[in-house]
């Protein structure tokens, strides 16, 4: 059995720091927020190349609060992709404003930057590309759309810690950017946690108060706020990990340099890093037009497979409200019906990526003959 991820492998491998970490925040009692909190705002902060880190309870918890400080609500428009975690989309809506999708860039996955500005209204107050599987979008595209607009930019960048666009990292690129630490991820906690960082002194100000019930001290509530607390827990573990997150992000791109190698010249189209970025891989998803076909027979093989994301957002039933039909983004359709992600995980071997390169082109292979 080849795992998707391996959690258990990687606790395992800084066990003794992580253990040491938790003993010593359970003797603080600084069991929300807190100084391992606060600490880990600004490493990681530092480490987005951001001047304020503001940490939450979850990754949706974070787009709510940095809609809300850039000023989103009902009536407003925010025009987002519909290929992409329904979080994205959600967190639009629980702040009033109604999410305007456009269609992304086929070899990218991410935001396409010409097909913003016929989607611009009067009611349009922000863009929120998504950093999808660990690469940043076209920022240079979206920023000056967003510029000749007055319309803020704000990162979905969940799956994208520490990728970077021409040398910066994902994140510092719009007005705020934000991350989700689920254990998943490449920067995983052990529970829920996210984080927003902006180097602007007013949104990051507006959602400290918001994540904290709206208080600028306390029992003063200046805010209609939220209980979006991260945990003292995860914070004191996430600083631990995030010391090894560039060496696991460095293993993520070997393996992916493996898997390019290993399924050149097959039938399935490999991800595609672009010239100017840093693509961090926490999904390294394969196309290919049998999908569903090639999904059971990897799973017959004993290998974990994950679709991301088999239903693009606008044809989800509890979105139906928002009026779209099938045809309207016929790049996500696609990529929702092709797109099967295979094992990656910093601790895979270079053995395990052969195996599931192998059993790919098996896989391939015997659907090549009974189409024959």
């Amino acid at each position: 059995m080849i795992p998707f991820l391996d959690l258990k492998a990687q606790y395992h491998s800084i066990k003794p720091e992580i253990d040491a970490a938790v003993i010593k925040l359970l003797e603080s009692t600084q069991f929300v927020l807190g100084d391992e909190v606060a600490a880990f705002e600004r490493e990681f902060a530092a480490y987005s190349g951001a001047a304020h880190g503001i940490a939450v309870n979850s990754g949706t918890s974070a787009l709510h609060l940095a809609l809300l400080a850039a000023g989103v609500g009902p009536g407003d428009e925010v025009i987002t992709v519909p290929f992409t975690f329904v979080a994205t989309v959600s967190a639009i809506c629980y702040t009033g404003a109604t999410p305007v999708f456009v269609d992304v860039d086929p070899v990218s996955f991410t935001m396409d930057p010409a097909l913003i500005e016929k989607a611009i209204t009067p009611r349009t107050k922000v863009i929120m590309p998504v950093h999808l599987y660990g690469q940043v979008a076209d920022m240079d595209g979206i920023l000056a759309v967003a510029r000749k607009h007055n319309l803020q930019v704000i990162e979905d960048a969940a799956q994208a810690h520490g990728a970077e666009y021409q040398g910066k990292r994902a994140g510092s690129l719009g007005v705020s950017g934000c991350f989700s630490f689920y254990p998943g991820k490449n920067l995983g906690a052990y529970g829920e946690g996210g984080m927003v960082v902006t180097s602007n002194e007013q949104h990051a100000a507006s959602i400290r108060m918001l994540r904290d019930w709206g208080q600028s001290k306390r029992y003063h509530h200046v805010l209609k706020g939220f209980n979006y607390r991260m945990e003292g827990l995860q914070g004191a573990i996430l600083r631990v990990k995030l010391k090894y997150l560039e060496q696991w992000t460095e293993a993520r791109r070997a393996r992916a340099r493996d898997y390019d190698r290993l399924l050149a010249g097959s039938d399935v189209r490999t991800p595609v890093q672009l010239a100017d970025r840093r693509h961090v891989y926490h999904v390294y998803a394969v196309r290919h037009a049998d999908r569903d076909t090639l999904h059971g027979q990897l799973q017959g093989a004993q290998i974990a497979t994950g679709l991301h994301y088999p239903i693009p957002v606008h044809l989800q039933e509890a979105h139906a409200d928002l009026g779209y039909k099938p045809g309207d983004f016929p790049h996500s359709e696609a990529a929702a019906r092709e797109v099967l992600s295979l094992p990656m995980f910093p601790e895979m071997t270079v053995a395990q990526v052969e195996e599931v390169a192998a059993a790919v082109r098996a896989s391939l292979a015997a659907h090549l003959q009974g189409t024959h």
